[in-house]
């Protein structure tokens, strides 16, 4: 029971910050362009920082160098995932409108604006190196092969761009990740002031985007909730599936640290990432369908977060 209640207490944390996004939005407090400009500050302004920051001052070169082969794992987790989407787009008949999308949804989650706090909340600031080797497998994931998948169902087909991929890619906070990483392995200090500042607008991240999924959450509707086939083949796919692939995997990865295997099965866990909406919009496909699911799949998390961790404790 105690870690029930420990993981109740680091959900609270996530639940009073998405609720004052969601109230002040209520209020007014937000316009479309001010939601926009969140999301900025998060992906290329604080979380980039934030990586600077933590990863210089917390970890070594050895440390680091030694977590690239555990990318792996995520990526085979996800690479079956996609398979198993598309066995059920045939098997569930879902909506050939939402063929790609469904598919992106059902292996992508959301390793940064909700995953990143909920494991700081859970774990603290040891779980950042295994928080970030998910994140780069889910990025690059997301921006090649789940966002091919989501101009599936788009009116206007889009083309593929090299360029346009690896920008999306190489984002901000990855490229603070490759910063932080290169500074720890050759051993380079920067002036204190400078990481002192990084430090200040990296505690940025976790508030700003728990207020941020608290707009987002009010901006699709809870009225517009709903359990079709298609929404509840995404839950099932977001909170069983993946996670419970995740712990298989790790029957065959016996020298992995209990920490590692949290943080990737709570990774693995986490809701639709916030930028399939985006996506979705850009190409013409079902964009209400998909801020669905980042609504119902966020709310749903604060649920499921404290199962898996007495679970996997």
């Amino acid at each position: 029971m105690g870690v029930f209640f420990s993981s109740i207490q680091g959900i609270l944390i996530i639940i009073v910050l998405i609720a004052v996004g969601y109230g002040l939005s209520s209020l007014g407090w937000f316009s479309e362009n001010s939601t926009k400009l969140i999301a900025r500050l998060v992906t290329q302004v604080a979380l980039p920082t934030y990586m600077i920051s933590t990863i210089t001052k917390d970890f070594t070169a050895k440390k680091l160098v030694k977590l690239l082969p555990d990318l792996a794992i995520p990526v085979i987790s996800m690479t079956i995932l996609i398979f198993i989407a598309l066995l059920l787009v045939k098997v569930l008949k879902i909506n050939p409108k939402h063929k790609g999308l469904f598919t992106s949804m059902f292996f992508n989650s959301n390793t940064v604006f909700v995953g990143l706090p909920v494991n700081m909340a859970l774990f603290g600031e040891k779980s950042l190196p295994y928080v970030l080797v998910y994140y780069m497998a889910n990025t690059t994931f997301f921006w090649t092969l789940g966002t091919y998948l989501i101009q599936w169902d788009g009116e206007v087909k889009g083309k593929f761009k090299l360029k346009t991929t690896l920008k999306k890619i190489f984002s901000p906070p990855l490229m603070g990740f490759i910063i932080g990483l290169i500074l720890v392995i050759l051993h380079i200090q920067l002036p204190k002031f400078l990481m002192s500042d990084f430090e200040y607008l990296g505690n940025l991240t976790i508030p700003l985007s728990m207020i941020f999924i608290g707009i987002s959450i009010y901006n699709a509707g809870l009225k517009n909730v709903s359990f079709h086939k298609d929404n509840l083949a995404i839950l099932f796919g977001r909170f069983l599936v993946a996670p419970l692939l995740m712990a298989g995997l790790f029957l065959f990865i016996p020298n992995a640290t209990p920490l590692m295997r949290q943080v990737f099965i709570v990774q693995a866990a986490m809701p639709v990432m916030t930028n399939a909406p985006v996506v979705a919009k850009l190409y013409h496909a079902d964009s209400d369908y998909a801020a669905i699911m980042v609504t119902e799949t966020t709310l749903l998390s604060l649920i499921v977060v404290p199962i898996i961790m007495m679970l996997i404790k």
